[in-house]
């Protein structure tokens, strides 16, 4: 097999290091069945679709053309593992409405075309989202203020 789109490639054998990874998890927990699934059943269906995403990937990879792999970009890697550690450290202490800002905030930093307006537009709106169908709706139990401000 030859690799004719080196994109499509990589992209494939990201998504079947991923679809693997998570079949074997799941294969720990018990399965259920389509009526009562257990928690394995979501992670499975899940992992089977990553791993059919990366097949058909990678057999694109050998039959169209493509475009080579450009340079890495590094401050975007950079940022976007920054802003998930740092929603991870705040979300408990200081609360969904610090720590999603931060995270879009400083995400959007990673990109070449960042303007404040558009970011702080995009953060405000993400966080009123996040909290209406994640904490209202849903029922996640996630602080909207942390215990950092509010003791």
């Amino acid at each position: 097999m030859t690799m004719r789109n080196p994109k499509d490639f990589w992209s494939g054998i990201i998504y079947l290091i991923f679809g693997v990874g998570a079949f074997i998890i799941a294969r720990e927990y018990p399965m259920g069945t389509a009526l009562k699934m257990g928690p394995a059943y979501f992670p499975t269906i899940l992992s089977g679709l990553l791993v059919l995403i990366g097949i058909i990937s990678l057999v694109r990879s050998a039959t169209q053309p493509g475009t080579p792999i450009g340079s890495y970009a590094f401050k975007g890697l950079f940022f976007v593992i920054v802003a998930t550690l740092l929603f991870g450290i705040l979300v408990r202490g200081a609360g969904l409405i610090i720590a999603l800002p931060v995270l879009v905030i400083v995400s959007a930093y990673a990109s070449i075309r960042f303007r404040w307006s558009a970011a702080v537009a995009m953060a405000t709106g993400l966080t009123l989202f996040c909290i209406l169908i994640f904490l209202k709706g849903l029922g996640v139990p996630l602080p909207v203020l942390g215990t950092w401000i509010v003791n």
